[in-house]
């Protein structure tokens, strides 16, 4: 009972039916006010203009005797003296005249007090039945919200109501549930990636250790697995760096400085051709581009570009890198050819188009994921769209704020 006095639904029970109290006792008083101010006035002249003759008298008797109409009373001219009769007449009508008055206005406050008694206990429960009807959608939101937990975050409102500010709150909520199981979806899939990546070198590393090196293996086999436990661990260490940088992209920026996009793809493309096959062709188009933004992470973000579209080319390729005015970053590459529908996946962490055979070299199909989390820490938009056959390959580009982006071609997958 108590917490049923401190809701708010009580509450807006108290507001509502005051609001409608106030507003009946101010009608009836506004009623009693105006015809108090009128009445004596009317029953006045009513009793004033009224002849009666008393039954049996001898103008009534007369067959075809009709009444006289009332003539309302007039004042006497200045100077005549009115005689005791009509002085009589003028008491007895200013008695009768109050006298009508008290008793209605008696009747009327005893008839207006009962009214409002009626009135007011409808309008509580109104007011009651109406707060209800209001705060109902509140109420299924709370208990929706209530029940969720990990295991049932698929479970929505969807509020069956008229356009209101309720059902954008019941929308907004059904809108946050959606991006919290995206999210929690996508964090499991993340720890139970990086499990996996991290338990599979680990493995490795016991398996060399505990049969490489078992018994007395002659320098030449220990030279072996030195050499695998070295490149094993090379790998375990960029992994381990590429989920820290994911982490730290992910939590956005502190602070930005003016970033000379040109030349730091510049230094990036570079740095990529010491690595690149020689029979690889690199075509380039720079032009001058400055952001907002973190040097270091702007820097990841163009060489896991640059590595991604190095790694997955093919013999003889092709590798094309732009800049534009806009403030529009691409980078293309020939290779396999991609499926339209698995390049949304490429985007996502440890999402690779192929299975990993835990070569040298090989990725942790993290680079499109921290390009993807880098972009979207600057306020950036990352598209992917697959090159169609025969060149096969990936085409990504990163418009930054710092340009109008252009329209977005059809095929192109948005990722950040």
């Amino acid at each position: 009972m108590r917490a049923v006095l401190h809701s708010e639904r009580a509450r807006l029970t108290a507001l509502y039916g005051s609001l409608l109290l106030l507003a009946g006792g101010g009608l009836i008083a506004l009623i009693n006010i105006l015809l108090r101010n009128g009445l004596y006035t009317r029953i006045s002249g009513a009793v004033t203009t009224t002849r009666i003759l008393p039954p049996g008298s001898e103008a009534s008797a007369v067959p075809g005797y009709r009444l006289p109409m009332p003539v309302p009373a007039e004042s006497l001219a200045p100077g005549i003296t009115p005689t005791p009769e009509q002085i009589a007449a003028w008491k007895a009508t200013q008695d009768l005249t109050s006298r009508v008055e008290q008793a209605t206005l008696h009747e009327l406050l005893l008839v207006s007090l009962v009214a409002l008694a009626v009135f007011a206990v409808l309008s509580i429960w109104l007011a009651w039945w109406m707060a209800g009807r209001v705060l109902r959608p509140l109420g299924v939101i709370t208990e929706t919200a209530r029940r969720l937990s990990g295991a049932n975050l698929h479970e929505r409102i969807g509020l069956k109501a008229p356009p209101g500010e309720l059902k954008r709150l019941a929308d907004t909520f059904d809108g946050m549930l959606d991006r919290m199981e995206d999210l929690v979806g996508a964090q499991r899939r993340f720890a139970a990636n990086a499990a996996h990546e991290l338990r599979t070198p680990l493995a490795v590393q016991r398996a060399a250790a505990e049969i490489g090196l078992a018994g007395d293996p002659p320098p030449q086999k220990v030279a072996r697995i030195r050499s695998k436990l070295i490149e094993v661990a090379d790998s375990s260490q960029h992994l381990v760096e590429s989920l820290l940088l994911l982490a730290v992209s992910e939590e956005g920026l502190e602070a930005t400085e003016p970033v000379d996009l040109t030349a730091l793809a510049e230094a990036e493309l570079a740095a990529a051709r010491a690595t690149a096959p020689q029979d690889l062709l690199v075509v380039r188009d720079l032009a001058p581009l400055t952001v907002a933004g973190d040097r270091t992470l702007l820097g990841h973000l163009v060489r896991n570009l640059l590595a991604n579209a190095v790694r997955h080319n093919r013999a003889g390729g092709r590798l094309e890198v732009t800049v534009s005015p806009e403030g529009v970053l691409t980078v293309s590459n020939t290779g396999p050819v991609i499926e339209p529908r698995d390049v949304p996946r490429l985007l996502e962490p440890f999402r690779r188009r192929a299975e990993r055979q835990h070569t040298a070299g090989e990725g942790a199909g993290l680079g499109l994921s921290i390009v993807a989390s880098i972009a979207r820490a600057h306020g950036a938009e990352l598209t992917a769209r697959a090159n169609p056959a025969p060149g096969g390959g990936l085409m990504v580009r990163v418009w930054f704020p710092a340009g109008a982006p252009a329209a977005r071609p059809a095929g192109e997958t948005p990722g950040a």
